[in-house]
């Protein structure tokens, strides 16, 4: 299985291309991972909030063409004590989960503590511990910045949600 994850933010969006690895038929193994593509969408202070919108759909868009992803996970709606920051927030997540289902690819929602419990082993680990966890799990050479790292982690999180089946798909209204 190969997952897209997403951590939407209208200036510095988190992505990564995960993927899970079953050991050869009739082998018995554990399941390893590996990320295939992480990085942060880093959009301009200067661009129009419209502009960030169209770039980060644009490259979530090139990064599915690239990878073929089979799933998309996302993180959920947080709270935020602005409604100024909340719209933003929805916005870049709408342009982000836009592209995935122009794909047609399914789309799995993960809340932050949810997370940060399956992979940290508590639901109020700080961005550093986050990161670290991922570059430890993932074999990775360099730490992920926090943005890509939030995404390492919802992409591993989803991944050990649908082996233990607990995977549920996002089936709400289009945004």
């Amino acid at each position: 299985m190969r997952v897209l994850a997403i951590d939407p933010a209208l200036r510095n969006t988190g992505y990564a291309v995960i993927e899970q690895l079953h050991p050869p038929a009739g082998k018995r193994g554990p399941v390893k991972y590996r990320a295939l593509a992480y990085g942060t969408i880093k959009n301009a202070t200067k661009l129009r909030p419209s502009g960030c919108l169209v770039q980060i759909r644009q490259r979530i868009a090139d990064i599915i063409a690239e990878h073929q992803p089979e799933v998309c996970a996302v993180e959920g709606v947080i709270y935020v004590q602005s409604f100024k920051t909340a719209i933003t927030l929805g916005a870049a997540r709408g342009a982000a989960i836009l592209a995935a289902a122009e794909h047609g690819i399914e789309i799995f929602e993960y809340a932050p503590k949810r997370v940060k419990q399956a992979v940290v082993g508590r639901g109020s680990a700080d961005k550093k511990q986050v990161a670290f966890m991922m570059r430890a799990l993932l074999n990775l050479t360099e730490t992920p910045d926090p943005d890509a790292a939030d995404a390492l982690a919802i992409g591993l999180a989803h991944c050990y949600a649908s082996e233990a089946g607990r995977a549920s798909i996002d089936k709400a209204a289009p945004i």
